[in-house]
């Protein structure tokens, strides 16, 4: 019930319920829940939704009703019906990998839409693969869940490793992560067929970052575990793709990487060769995200797809700007800006554009280099990264780039702390407008 409909159902009730929620003073406010009585125990409870078509509105139910089987008493709207199986799988979450739930939650009884199903296991995708500490989700894991990914959908991948990706001329990939005891690899994956729309889906696979030798602080350090939540979304868009069956051809590139300290590790100061051709002096080594992005951006704008999508665990100054709820979306195509930006408000999946402001390229000039990948500004920290991906795509070249935080803080309805899915929906629903889904 919400609270304006609460009124009317409560006064169908019967006297001895009506004063059971009185004394619970229960309004159904958004977010409680009410159990109610029966003769045999509890006959069934009533659950407080502000907006019935709001999927988180519906998140805390399996974890506020006693486990068990649960179906709706009243019809509901397909609409509402679609937000309530959303928010009960994404409420029902626990990473349960190294410890067990402390309780099963409440089932949703009755069968489920194909496609929520298949958004819900995309969500849990980015979850689990963020929540995993690098040491076992390291470079070579994260190749190893691509891969069982590709065999279940009839995908061919490629994988280069360590030195081969100097052989292959990805070097900037190679430089961020040769100091790691874990070889830096690109992981390449096709599907579909090739009568339809190539859409080319990169994700930063950064599988810990120390910062490098201009290295973090600890409290900085602490969850950099989910430094490949870019990947994360990448790979789990991905298989979205491929278990719909949407008509698009992708090609998904995930450049996998450990940032580490060592004595090989790049270098404050020096200047790296890129695909593109473009040289990068290194202006801090914690800015290396852009630096393995470079690369595999220009390997996909090479294959001249009909749209880019990145997604990237990039900046600490869109936590700035927007918090940690509101992914930065930057684009230099206004049209699939706009498509993503109305599919994030129709599934409350939401995310904000920002500006790709090419002045600021100032900010990245070098005196040595023919770009650097940082500078000793404040100003506009979130943009100049982007500005630094937009100059290894070519102007006619559709591309988006998603700044996401990937993580949640603290506990909500259908937002457990740890790794989160961030308009990652919101996509999905906007490929699936394009593409005819």
């Amino acid at each position: 019930a919400t609270p304006a409909t609460y009124p009317a159902w409560r006064d169908q009730q019967t006297p001895a319920v009506q004063a059971w929620l009185q004394a619970q003073g229960f309004t159904a406010a958004a977010g409680t829940h009410a159990l109610l009585p029966g003769s045999d125990g509890l006959a069934g409870a009533v659950l407080g939704v502000a907006d019935l078509h709001d999927p988180f509105a519906w998140a805390h139910a399996p974890y506020a009703l006693p486990a068990g089987d649960w179906r709706m008493a009243d019809a509901i709207d397909d609409q509402a019906q679609a937000a309530l199986q959303l928010g009960w799988g994404l409420g029902s979450y626990r990473f349960t990998r190294y410890r067990a739930a402390t309780r099963a939650p409440a089932r949703l009884v009755g069968a489920i839409d194909a496609d929520i199903a298949a958004q819900i296991a995309a969500c849990i995708r980015v979850r689990d693969l963020v929540n995993t500490p690098t040491e076992d989700m390291g470079p070579a894991d994260l190749e190893a869940v691509t891969r069982e990914i590709a065999q279940a959908h009839g995908a061919d991948i490629d994988v280069l490793v360590g030195d081969d990706l100097l052989l292959h001329n990805f070097p900037a990939i190679h430089a961020v992560g040769r100091a790691s005891h874990r070889d830096p690899r690109l992981i390449v994956l096709h599907w579909g067929d090739a009568s339809h729309p190539h859409i080319a889906i990169v994700g930063k696979g950064v599988c810990f970052d120390t910062g490098g030798l201009d290295v973090k602080a600890a409290a900085g350090m602490r969850n950099m575990k989910k430094d490949m939540g870019g990947a994360a979304h990448a790979i789990a868009l991905a298989e979205l793709i491929m278990a719909r069956r949407l008509p698009v051809r992708i090609t998904l590139l995930v450049p996998a990487v450990e940032n580490a300290l060592g004595p090989n590790a790049y270098r404050p100061g020096e200047v790296i060769a890129t695909r593109k051709g473009i040289s990068v002096e290194i202006d801090n080594t914690d800015a290396e995200g852009r630096i393995v992005l470079c690369d595999a951006l220009a390997y996909a704008a090479e294959q001249k797809p009909q749209l880019i999508l990145d997604f990237a665990t990039l900046t600490g100054a869109a936590r700035v700007a927007l918090g940690p709820d509101l992914p930065a979306l930057f684009g230099n195509d206004d049209a699939v800006a706009n498509d993503w930006l109305d599919a994030g408000l129709r599934t409350h999946d939401p995310l904000w554009r920002m500006p790709l402001h090419r002045p600021y390229l100032r900010y990245l000039s070098s005196g040595i280099a023919d770009i650097a990948n940082g500078s000793n500004t404040t100003m506009a920290g979130c943009i100049t990264a982007a500005l630094y991906l937009d100059r290894f795509v070519p102007n006619d070249q559709p591309w988006a780039h998603l700044d996401v935080y990937s993580w949640n803080d603290s506990d909500r309805p259908g937002r457990p702390a740890g790794g989160e899915a961030q308009a990652l929906r919101a996509c999905w629903a906007m490929l699936k407008a394009r593409h005819g889904g």
